[in-house]
């Protein structure tokens, strides 16, 4: 099977003050194309880190993170903005949509920031709307629409790229338990369906549920 993350003797410590906190620890794991992860652990154990650290957003102290055979720690800032538009797409818990823009507008933000044009992309935008069920919604604002439905914009802006991992942070800390279920089928649809690599960060057994394999962070190490 392909391997489509991987990270190799990664540590990660940050600075407060004068003292320096070893947050992540050795971590050595690989995650294969197709898979659907959960990354799990207590809260300050370290996951939302790594999840960073996946996705570019953070720097390891030393070691590697490898996406789809690239070590992203030698690509300059310039080259690693465009692998994160267009090999990875992030979900927050928070959604992280702009307020003033409609749903079809947010979706399209990657594509806009990428210099492409968004014409080529109503097909995709079509296809995409219509997968998180929100086509009579594409002209409404974020303050329109639910929590749940806001969690399916940021899903769907995710997709517009055609990334070949997903990324989610906690993408269902902030819903009540029906719409936790909804978002987390909708995952595992793209994740079948897609055939997307998807890896969430999460504190609950019930999310974990829709995952193939479960990663558990404690101590800034990794227990599987």
């Amino acid at each position: 099977m392909q391997t489509m993350i991987q990270s190799v003797e990664l540590y990660k410590s940050f600075i407060l003050g004068t003292i320096s906190v070893e947050v992540l620890k050795d971590i050595n794991l690989s995650i294969t194309k197709g898979e659907f992860i959960t990354i799990m652990g207590p809260s300050g154990s370290g996951k939302s880190t790594l999840l960073y650290l996946m996705g570019g957003l953070d720097k390891p102290t030393t070691g590697k993170i490898i996406i789809n055979g690239q070590d992203i720690s030698t690509l300059s800032d310039q080259k690693q903005s465009v692998m994160r538009r267009r090999e990875v797409g992030f979900v927050f818990q928070f959604y992280n949509l702009v307020p003033n823009l409609t749903v079809e507008e947010n979706i399209m933000l990657p594509i806009l920031l990428d210099g492409k044009k968004t014409k080529n992309y109503r097909e995709k935008l079509d296809e995409i709307l219509d997968i998180v069920e929100l086509s009579d919604r594409k002209t409404h604002t974020p303050r329109e629409l639910s929590g749940g439905q806001q969690q399916r914009v940021a899903i769907a802006r995710a997709l517009i790229n055609e990334p070949d991992i997903i990324l989610a942070d906690e993408p269902t800390g902030n819903l009540d338990s029906k719409t936790t279920e909804e978002v987390m089928k909708l995952l595992q649809r793209i994740n079948e369906e897609k055939g997307k690599t998807i890896v969430q960060v999460s504190h609950s057994l019930e999310t974990a549920k829709y995952s193939n394999r479960i990663i558990n962070v404690k101590d800034g190490k990794v227990w599987e």
